[in-house]
């Protein structure tokens, strides 16, 4: 790069001494004369490696010699040095930095000449500097050349793509429906994104473009999914003081994102809000406070919102069927483990008259309950629901059923489904209850307990 030699070196120069050397030198040029005077030490067996030719390129982008900076890397290869990605990727930045990035998406190409294959980071680095530059055409190609070359979108790609939908007013709507759709494909936004969010927000109004309720709405629904529905909250005083009127899209997404932080009085806040202004709250809005409600154990007033939703006539249809088969159930498991099993033998006769599917743990939970109270009638009742619906108890069920009656097997059998004869056979294989429990595991004999349960003649061959 220069001439003359300027420092006179030991012969057992080492790369760190060198490195120390170009690091403490403010000027360019004798940074090079440092570099250039250690090269002359060939001789000596001294050899440049990858950090020396690494901070040497690294002072000429600084100093903006990026013809030199360039050279370096073929004197590198010429000198079979490794160069890695970090290299290129300064030389880029440089060239960002001076407003040129075609020139940095010309090093970016060259990486393959010199055996370095780009990692995601280089992609991104390039990305960001074409968005950053307003480059948005050439940064859009850049992209789906990625997705091309295999590149898969990580958040870093896609706040970076953000930023460069918000500065196109023909690209704003693909920008609110980027940042709603992110969490639903598995990218959580982070602070920058919900920056860049807000600012493009704000720069809207600057010029003059009014949000709607669609882009209101978005923004809320992105905020909620990312666990802020606090400031989700404060967009939609913002839009109501604006002169727009929250929708069913806007309530859903506030409920959703309020109950997902545990904040349920909230969430019945907005419920409210919606009847007041005419709307009706529908299965999906009901079902996430439901199981707000669930998930810090008050089944009761869970339960109470299923009663409403049913008073407000929201019956299942073929969309919702398998959410009101879920919350139901939920509830009425809840409910047992509470100890509150008056209330959640209401909620299953609701279940059935209404036609919900029953699911086998409900049954087995209402069962278990009932013996433990000593409830046999009970019991034995749901038990056979439970097998005209074509579910078969488990082993606990079973086991359930037989301690629950073995328990009573000195009162009056007459209360139950199990006649005198069958209460005989309980007395009669007192001491081998564990024994007739796996018994009733077997298939054939199952079968017979269950046909004689039904007829009140259960007949166990000794």
């Amino acid at each position: 790069m220069g001439g003359g030699t300027l420092f006179k070196w030991s012969k057992n120069i080492t790369s760190s001494q060198v490195e120390q050397m170009i690091r403490a030198e403010k000027d360019i040029k004798k940074a090079i004369l440092v570099f250039d005077s250690a090269t002359a030490e060939f001789v000596n067996g001294f050899r440049h490696d990858h950090n020396t030719f690494g901070l040497m390129i690294s002072k000429l982008v600084s100093s903006n010699q990026f013809r030199l900076a360039e050279a370096m890397l073929g004197r590198m290869k010429e000198e079979k040095c490794d160069i890695k990605e970090n290299i290129f990727m300064s030389i880029c930045r440089g060239y960002g930095r001076v407003h040129k990035p075609l020139d940095a998406i010309r090093v970016f190409h060259k990486m393959e000449d010199f055996q370095c294959k780009p990692t995601s980071k280089s992609y991104i680095t390039i990305l960001s500097i074409l968005v950053e530059e307003n480059q948005l055409k050439v940064a859009y190609r850049f992209y789906r050349y990625m997705k091309e070359m295999g590149i898969p979108p990580i958040l870093a790609s896609l706040n970076i793509l953000l930023k460069a939908l918000c500065k196109n007013s023909e690209t704003m709507d693909a920008a609110i429906r980027m940042f709603r759709e992110m969490p639903s494909r598995g990218f959580t936004p982070d602070s920058y994104t919900y920056d860049e969010a807000m600012g493009f927000f704000e720069e809207m109004i600057s010029k003059g473009i009014s949000p709607n309720v669609f882009t209101y709405s978005s923004l809320m629904d992105g905020f909620c999914k990312g666990g802020r529905s606090s400031e989700a909250l404060e967009l939609m005083h913002k839009m109501i003081s604006e002169g727009h009127s929250p929708n069913m899209v806007t309530y859903s997404s506030l409920i959703y994102g309020l109950c997902k932080e545990g904040k349920l009085q909230e969430s019945l806040e907005i419920l409210d809000r919606m009847k007041l202004q005419g709307l009706k709250p529908d299965a999906g809005q009901y079902g996430k406070v439901i199981i707000g409600f669930c998930d810090i154990n008050k089944f009761q007033e869970a339960a109470n919102f299923i009663d409403e939703m049913v008073l407000d006539g929201i019956t299942p249809n073929r969309i919702t069927w398998s959410l009101h088969v879920r919350i139901h159930n939920i509830v009425v498991q809840g409910l047992c483990t509470t100890n509150n099993i008056d209330r959640a033998f209401q909620l299953y006769l609701s279940l059935r008259t209404r036609g919900i599917t029953v699911d086998t743990r409900t049954f087995d939970t209402l069962v278990e309950m009932f013996c433990m109270k000593g409830d046999l009638h009970k019991a034995a009742r749901i038990v056979d629901e439970m097998m005209l619906d074509g579910c078969v108890p488990n082993e606990d069920t079973w086991r359930s059923i037989v301690d629950g009656f073995w328990s009573r097997r000195k009162s009056n059998c007459s209360n139950s489904m199990f006649d005198e004869r069958t209460c005989s056979m309980v007395e009669k294989f007192q001491r081998r209850r564990e024994a007739l429990c796996r018994v009733l595991l077997d298939d054939q004999h199952k079968s017979q307990f269950i046909n004689s349960l039904q007829a009140g003649t259960y007949i166990l061959e000794d």
